[in-house]
């Protein structure tokens, strides 16, 4: 697709009576995200962590009402956790359509669900490769991980996903805030 017309792909979803759902993909590791703290001036807060490359990788969607989906793997995500979220998303909203970027996990075995009958039940968009700024999952990635998990120091990847379970929840509870990244 050469164009990414929100518009049309909202007509598209409404004549369908599908769900339009933004999809993305980001990993959380076990070093901190570091922000600003309120320490008293001179007294710098001294975070303790493992210093390692381990991580989860969390896939989820967002749709324009602020409802947030999400799955969680420790492995890095493929196109077989692509599909895994793809039937996840077609179990609970019935139709949809998904808008995401064009990261290699896309392809593959996505297309294979997709001549396999998936097809009926869900339809995908490609955002363009030169705008990133128009994926309003940017703002999930960035209140997750300098806001809900900000200063966190997780001792292994269990406590990381239990916090991690956490904060999605607490953004859930919020769609006023799913929806402001829309905007």
């Amino acid at each position: 697709m050469a164009h990414f017309d929100l518009a049309r792909a909202r007509k598209k979803a409404l004549r369908e009576g599908a769900t339009i759902v933004f999809v993305d993909e980001s990993g959380f590791y076990l070093v901190p995200g570091l922000v600003r703290t309120y320490a008293p001036c001179g007294q710098t807060p001294i975070l303790r962590c493992w210093q390692t490359h381990d991580h989860l990788s969390m896939m989820s969607g967002i749709t324009p009402a602020g409802q947030l989906y999400t799955r969680v793997r420790e492995q890095a995500l493929t196109s077989t956790g692509a599909v895994a979220f793809l039937k996840h998303l077609r179990q609970v909203l019935r139709k949809v359509l998904v808008i995401w970027d064009r990261s290699p996990i896309h392809r593959g075995e996505v297309r294979q669900f997709l001549t396999n009958g998936g097809a009926r039940n869900v339809h995908l968009e490609a955002l363009p490769p030169y705008a990133p700024d128009l994926n309003p999952h940017e703002g999930v990635w960035q209140h997750l991980k300098h806001v809900e998990l900000r200063n966190l120091c997780c001792a292994d990847l269990a406590h990381l996903r239990q916090e991690l379970h956490f904060a999605a929840m607490r953004l859930r509870s919020k769609p006023h805030c799913v929806r402001a990244f829309f905007a």
